[in-house]
């Protein structure tokens, strides 16, 4: 913050995969995938990168998306038996979630999570790890049809959280999205790990 003139955070927005869940579908999740279905990696990978951008905005749905990367021919395993092995890779970070718990009911802060994510998986992990409950507002790339790092998603989360720039903090582990934020007058901070996570918080007078 500005020493001259701080601004209170009112507000935390948050990424979700590397930050308070693993991702959701990423290139270890998918070699893994190669490997227990018996798949050709590079050939799943072009696939995807072909085609995942389109699923993560919203414009195809999960379906859709694994016709045209893994059911594009016969395969010896049904499609809702692919999408189930997907969501079971997903798993929590207990601790960053209490400790988004802790901070927003410390300092009353609305809280909204900014991420890039395909629909059903973005649902399903809401449902499954219970997100609703201390996550206010959802502006995930499938909802709204724009994918980080164009800026107007957070202008759009902005718009929704009603807050100004400056009383934000965004939590984010890729750099270039932290980047962007901040370009917008947001405060953004590279999340590594529970430990400096929690020291940005601090220095930002947000305790848990």
């Amino acid at each position: 913050m500005n020493a001259l003139s701080p601004s209170p955070i009112t507000a935390l927005f948050l990424d979700i995969g590397g930050v308070l869940l693993s991702n959701g579908w990423d290139h270890n999740m998918r070699r893994h995938a190669a490997d227990v279905y018996k798949l050709d990696y590079e050939e799943l990978n072009e696939r995807h990168h072909l085609t995942f951008d389109t699923y993560e905005e919203g414009k195809l749905s999960l379906d859709e998306y694994l016709r045209r990367v893994i059911f594009y021919t016969e395969r010896p395993f049904t499609l809702d038996n692919f999408k189930q092995f997907m969501f079971a890779q997903s798993h929590s970070y207990p601790e960053m979630i209490r400790l988004i718990q802790s901070v927003k009911k410390n300092h009353h802060l609305k809280v909204a999570a900014v991420s890039n994510e395909g629909r059903e998986l973005t649902e399903y992990r809401i449902r499954q790890f219970q997100l609703n409950n201390f996550i206010d507002f959802f502006i995930a790339s499938s909802f709204v049809h724009i994918r980080k790092p164009d800026a107007d998603i957070y202008r759009i989360a902005l718009d929704i959280a009603q807050v100004p720039p400056e009383q934000v903090a965004y939590v984010e582990d890729r750099p270039m999205f932290v980047d962007v934020a901040a370009s917008l007058g947001i405060h953004g901070l590279r999340h590594v790990d529970y430990q400096s996570t929690g020291a940005a918080f601090r220095q930002l007078g947000l305790t848990a």
